[in-house]
């Protein structure tokens, strides 16, 4: 696929079956995130990968972390969180890996690993490898990133699902760029 058709027609794919992408796949997608636009090349991500089992201990760990918040937590609640890992066949926890530096500040080097997820959204979709990227209450909370170890300095982008989309991506929705892009200063 030509890298301006991916650029202009990259659309999620909310549902998603096995099989997990190909090694190869991977590869290319994991190439992708590091080719992100880096300030001072300080690299500021790492990705946990997470499939068959750790899907599961990454369901009971959302659990865990709803019950501090709320031990009363209904079974049926429970069950949806635990849920939510398997909506994928492979989860990319994508982490900011932020450091101390005096000329790159904590938000370029977020905003860098966001650039990460989006390369891997479009490596993705390039090989038509179903994904989403997906964020919530789970992605923020001390008892999920203390599970996952989440360093004092790091912080949790998003979870990039990944695997077969369950049927084909609806086409994206015309957008006019001008309604986005002005002119300055103004006319």
């Amino acid at each position: 696929m030509h890298a301006l058709d991916v650029l202009h027609q990259r659309v999620s794919s909310p549902k998603l079956t096995e099989p997990a992408p190909s090694d190869a796949q991977r590869d290319a997608i994991y190439r992708a995130a590091l080719r992100a636009a880096d300030h001072g090349l300080m690299q500021p991500w790492r990705f946990l990968v997470v499939e068959g089992e750790g899907l599961d201990r990454l369901g009971d760990l959302f659990v865990q972390a709803a019950l501090k918040d709320a031990p009363d937590t209904p079974e049926p609640d429970q069950q949806s969180l635990r849920a939510k890992p398997r909506r994928a066949p492979l989860i990319l926890v994508a982490i900011a890996a932020c450091r101390q530096n005096p000329k790159v500040p904590h938000v370029e080097q977020l905003i860098s690993a966001g650039a990460a997820v989006q390369n891997m959204l479009n490596a993705a979709f390039a090989q038509g490898v179903g994904a989403f990227w997906r964020t919530g209450a789970m992605t923020y909370h001390p008892v999920v990133n203390e599970g996952l170890g989440v360093g004092e300095l790091e912080q949790i982008v998003g979870f990039l699902y990944l695997g077969t989309p369950a049927k084909p991506p609806q086409p994206p929705k015309s957008v006019n760029p001008e309604t986005f892009f002005h002119p300055w200063p103004g006319q």
